[in-house]
């Protein structure tokens, strides 16, 4: 589904990864790192996964101004998206019958939990209440 995808066991490189010729499925859970796949592998990959948790980010150009929201542009380094299958946090600690979209703005007076609500309602979301703060 995924050709030359790189990824490493999550336990650390020597415990397996592409990189040696392992196989994935003796080293889960894995860790993959990568780019510029095309949108519509996205639902098969997610389909795939079944009841095993994972995440997958995309990175945005930027957050657009939304006026009529009262949203101002945001640049690309405060500008993205993490799906977490299965899984309710980041890191697929808490895990979840269903997914989780997690905005990525920055935030520095609480001025975009507005973006938050706009864009769960573009597509008929809710905002869960919870707010959390994480490295970039």
């Amino acid at each position: 589904m995924l050709p030359d995808l790189v990824w490493w066991a999550s336990d650390g490189k020597e415990h397996g990864s592409s990189e040696a010729g392992d196989n994935p499925a003796e080293c889960l859970p894995i860790r993959v790192f990568d780019w510029g796949r095309p949108l519509d592998r996205a639902e098969p990959f997610i389909a795939s996964l079944g009841s095993d948790p994972a995440a997958v980010r995309w990175d945005l150009d930027a957050w657009p101004e939304v006026p009529e929201a009262g949203l101002d542009a945001i640049s690309q380094k405060y500008a993205y998206l993490t799906l977490t299958v299965n899984s309710r946090d980041l890191y697929q600690h808490e895990p979840s019958p269903d997914h989780t979209v997690h905005v990525h703005a920055r935030d520095r007076n609480g001025d975009q939990l507005a973006r938050v609500h706009w864009l769960a309602a573009q597509v008929e979301g809710r905002f869960t209440g919870r707010v959390e703060l994480a490295p970039v």
